[in-house]
């Protein structure tokens, strides 16, 4: 049963399975009750999460409100490291993901923008190497694995950087490679499958290394590599919401 639901997943493109998918997701949620792992964006629990991804990863992703091991990972990291549930703030999401639109639309402290240049799930369409809002707009941004698509990323991340206010933060997160030095681009390589072996993805046009947050201060952002998931959570915590057990969370503050 898993092999199916990991093969039927890892060809459903992102964007079809958070219009309908969501249904089939929570269908086949029901095979898999229990309380063993525990969503913290929605709370909800089962025996384990669903496969999900190019390689069929398991214990990925929850059968209720489609959220992923780095979804589950920022919802913490806001919870318990931010003001972003307590302040009043005005936010900018670029790519918003659909585990959070709904909820972060519903709280009251935030004035919440979803923006991007194709997504449907976003109210503002956009270009975000030409933010179309003025400067010092927001307390806080997020881009999440959109970087490793751009043409410019440090113009895109200094499009972010301008727009924020003094004292306001982003989190801008991507696919990074950690057993490697520097960021790695080749646009000779077109053939897709060569790509995917390169980048992960043959719609990725760069793979960042270790110095991804050399790279993100390029744009203009004083960057914390936040060691979230090594020093502050539990091997139980990591364990119990399905985390990426080595993955950084940067912090970009203006």
């Amino acid at each position: 049963m898993k092999s199916i639901i990991s093969l039927v997943l890892r060809y459903v493109p992102r964007p079809a399975l958070q219009r309908v998918g969501h249904f089939a997701a929570r269908f086949l949620g029901l095979f898999h009750k229990g309380n063993r792992v525990e969503c913290p964006v929605c709370d909800h629990q089962y025996a384990e999460f669903l496969p999900y991804g190019r390689k069929g990863r398991d214990n990925a992703l929850c059968p209720n409100c489609l959220a992923l091991e780095r979804h589950r990972l920022m919802y913490l990291y806001l919870k318990r490291k931010t003001n972003f549930f307590t302040d009043n703030l005005k936010v900018l999401h670029v790519a918003p993901e659909y585990c959070f639109i709904d909820r972060f639309e519903r709280m009251s402290n935030l004035d919440y923008i979803t923006a991007d240049i194709e997504s449907p799930l976003a109210k503002v369409k956009m270009d975000i190497h030409a933010i179309p809002f003025p400067d010092n707009s927001f307390d806080v941004a997020f881009c999440n694995h959109v970087m490793e698509h751009v043409d410019d990323y440090v113009l895109a991340t200094s499009e972010l950087h301008r727009v924020l206010k003094p004292g306001g933060w982003a989190i801008i997160q991507s696919p990074q490679d950690l057993t490697k030095a520097t960021t790695y681009e080749d646009a000779s390589i077109t053939d897709p499958r060569e790509r995917e072996k390169h980048f992960w993805q043959n719609d990725h046009l760069r793979l960042f290394g270790r110095d991804y947050a050399q790279e993100l201060e390029k744009g203009g952002f004083e960057v914390t590599e936040d060691r979230f998931v090594l020093d502050d959570l539990t091997k139980e915590e990591v364990k119990r919401f399905a985390l990426p057990a080595t993955e950084l969370i940067y912090f970009c503050k203006k």
